[in-house]
């Protein structure tokens, strides 16, 4: 008899590749899988093979909108026929911690992140000291974890004594050779940033760098978040609207073809707190996959592989010059220079590896 398992978010659920991959992973072996998150207004339609569903709440941020997503979360965990609770992040792990214990199931969490540590949250005292209280209650006592990378994993185990394991937020495995790149912008050399658009990104100095770099050079910028305006406005102020363009969500399916017809990918994070310190994002390695170099902060997941798989250039110099000079250099050389072996590394860090040691966690559960 399959065992049930239910599976929590606080986003939409159309771009988290994390939490798909991890659901579709379950239900192919052998789990049924409720995952629940929330509906937007701007919400693109999802679908998969296994069930979900979408809760529409009055509140989009802030207080209001964790107080009434984990209010809802609690009464659909305490009614819901399951067996495993999965909570992804800590914003998600008070309901499902309370009902697990309410109702004697197992329970499972997925750490995205050092959620405490993340820039919206580590410059704000109260809010921090509400979600580190949180960990501080419940951490201690989880049995079965695990996170995005080894460095968040030994700094939980540090703190809590906790053992995670380690599951990479990789892609699946897939021959790109296959996929067609975007044609949206002919004869251009593209800067593309994919992900949340959010405090921290880097994007700023990449915008204060597009003057400097030829005219055929423009920074695609693929997502939303809190920083989209400023950053539209920014490149707005130094007249850069046919250089700097802002596409918005894409589905996962349509995010390949413009991943592959970039030039140089971009993962420059600001070292706003532990978070972004030690964070390894799933465009490391859908670059890789891609064959597409990657223009990197220094910090230490994302040097290690950088590094050790010279996958692309590593800086710690954010200013206009210096970022025109790093640039320029990678463009002179050219991607197909290091097409050939991203893809080969590509094979190796994919999701269908990746995804054993999620389903030992699962397979041992306490």
């Amino acid at each position: 008899m399959k065992k049930r398992i239910i599976i929590t978010a606080t986003n939409d659920l159309c771009t988290d590749q994390r939490v798909q991959k991890v659901s579709l992973s379950l239900h192919k072996n052998g789990f049924e899988v409720l995952l629940i998150g929330r509906k937007l207004k701007n919400s693109l339609p999802f679908e998969a093979p296994y069930s979900h569903k979408r809760l529409k709440l009055l509140f989009s941020k802030g207080f209001p909108f964790y107080a009434e997503i984990n209010l809802r979360l609690f009464f659909s965990l305490l009614f819901s026929k399951t067996d495993i609770f999965l909570a992804n992040d800590t914003d998600t792990l008070l309901p499902a911690y309370w009902v697990s214990k309410i109702r004697h199931k197992k329970l499972a969490f997925d750490a995205h992140e050092l959620f405490p540590e993340v820039p919206e949250v580590t410059d704000r005292k109260y809010v921090k000291k509400v979600w580190k209280s949180i960990e501080n209650y419940i951490f201690p006592k989880l049995k079965n974890s695990y996170t995005v990378c080894q460095s968040i994993a030994d700094y939980y185990h540090r703190k809590y004594g906790i053992n995670m394991a380690a599951v990479r937020n990789v892609p699946y495995c897939k021959n790109t050779d296959e996929i067609t790149p975007n044609n949206d912008f002919p004869g251009k050399k593209i800067l593309l940033y994919q992900g949340a658009v959010n405090i921290g990104r880097g994007l700023e100095w990449v915008i204060d760098c597009m003057p400097l770099l030829n005219e055929d050079c423009i920074l695609v910028i693929i997502g939303t978040g809190d920083k989209l305006e400023d950053l539209k406005e920014q490149a707005e102020r130094l007249n850069l609207q046919n250089r700097v363009f802002f596409l918005g969500k894409m589905p996962p399916e349509n995010l390949t073809a413009y991943t592959k017809s970039a030039d140089i990918g971009l993962c420059l994070l600001e070292n706003r707190g532990l978070s972004y310190y030690y964070s390894l994002p799933n465009r490391v390695f859908d670059f890789m996959q891609a064959g597409v170099p990657l223009l990197a902060t220094n910090f230490p997941e994302i040097e290690n592989i950088v590094r050790k798989y010279e996958t692309g250039v590593l800086t710690d110099c954010h200013d206009p010059q210096s970022l025109k000079k790093a640039i320029t250099k990678m463009l002179n050389q050219g991607k197909f220079a290091y097409s050939a072996r991203l893809k080969e590394l590509g094979s190796e860090f994919c999701w269908e590896k990746e995804e054993k040691v999620l389903l030992e966690v699962f397979q041992n559960l306490q």
